[in-house]
């Protein structure tokens, strides 16, 4: 590249957000963006490049340096959120069932493709998928696929607890030599700002009407509008209205019917906007669960009567999906707008979930920024 193209860099980017955007410096992005800078000078030059893997809590803007780094490049390359990725993964080996060596030729495909494989929330809770990685990993890099990925977790905590997990070790392994692992964990929540705040988010006030008609309204610009069920891949969504690009709909009838991650996916590649009214308080105080107990628990003769389970909180399912609906509206960048029972920081206070609601928290106040729409 000449020097009179001016080529965009990911450390330049960096630096004009300081300067110019309001951006907080932060020694641990900084550390970072130099990381991914080195990497995107090798790529662009076609020399071998060490991958990125950056890992933090959630809000220290590891998705934001990503997506600078991923624009800036000129050479073949996908960005991807990690489950989309996965379910692509799946997909291609289904069709190369038969393959002599599927992963091998699914990753020498990929690599004749891209250069660079960029890929956001790393998280891995899943057999099927560990022993995929495991294998994956290795041949991608062994084809040149320059890979920089996000996570919440170092690579040594991925599927720390899960089943055969010794099929997941050569994954971490993989990328311990080929990728530089970078802590990003300022103490700055970057989510928080810069931006002006744009209200996407009502507490329900009795006797008042709802908020949202006002927003679907607004939002719908005059465009024909219908109360009639959406169909969703193999099931169908009782909605309040709807137009071409903007849905509203009541919790009960989005996340507590069963609908998976897919339906999510196809939601957001429909609208533009989703409104979604009476959210109720999820976390819920857990209740313990018992089963029988017999010669079945285990090889020594124990006394019949119940053991405890682990204590269960009867709304988790409901908010698990709420928080695959607020990931895929944050990844795809559609406008989420909520009415709720109760404030935004009360909508999650105790229960199984409240670590992974912490990012979820935090990217539904980031989506109340007019830099997010």
């Amino acid at each position: 590249m000449s020097e009179g193209q001016h080529v965009p860099h990911p450390l330049a980017l960096y630096r004009q957000a300081i300067e110019q955007q309001g951006f907080i410096p932060d020694p641990a992005q900084q550390a970072a963006v130099q990381a991914l800078q080195n990497c995107f000078d090798a790529v662009q030059r076609g020399e071998p490049a060490r991958g990125v893997y950056l890992w933090g809590p959630v809000g220290r803007g590891k998705t934001w340096l990503m997506d600078q780094f991923h624009g800036c490049l000129t050479i073949p390359a996908r960005r991807q959120h990690f489950h989309h990725f996965m379910r692509w993964t799946h997909q291609r080996l289904f069709q190369l069932n038969g393959t002599a060596d599927p992963l091998k030729a699914l990753a020498q495909a990929l690599a004749e493709e891209i250069r660079v494989l960029c890929f956001d929330e790393l998280f891995v809770n899943d057999i099927g998928d560990a022993i995929i990685l495991g294998r994956l990993f290795q041949v991608l890099f062994e084809s040149g696929v320059v890979v920089v990925a996000t996570s919440n977790l170092p690579p040594r905590e991925l599927y720390v607890d899960g089943f055969n997990r010794e099929r997941f070790l050569p994954a971490i392994a993989a990328i311990e030599a080929s990728m530089q692992v970078v802590a990003v964990q300022g103490e700055q929540d970057h989510r928080l700002h810069p931006g002006d705040g744009q209200q996407c988010y009502w507490v329900r006030q009795a006797g008042q009407p709802c908020a949202l008609e006002q927003v679907f309204n607004d939002l719908s610009g005059g465009a024909p509008a219908t109360d009639a069920d959406l169909p969703v891949g193999y099931r169908t969504v009782q909605v309040i209205r709807r137009s071409a690009r903007v849905l509203w709909c009541d919790y009960p009838h989005l996340c507590e019917q069963p609908l998976a991650a897919m339906e999510f996916m196809a939601l957001c590649e429909t609208f533009d906007a989703i409104l979604l009214s009476g959210v109720p308080a999820l976390g819920a105080a857990r209740r313990p669960g018992r089963i029988a107990r017999g010669t079945e628990d285990g090889a020594e003769r124990v006394v019949a009567g119940d053991r405890e389970l682990p204590q269960l909180s009867p709304q988790d399912n409901g908010a698990r999906r709420f928080i695959a609906l607020v990931d895929e509206c944050y990844d795809q960048r559609v406008a989420l707008y909520l009415e709720a029972d109760v404030p935004l920081e009360a909508l999650y206070t105790q229960g199984y979930l409240e670590f992974p609601f912490r990012r979820t928290l935090s990217r539904l106040r980031e989506m109340q920024l007019q830099r997010f729409h």
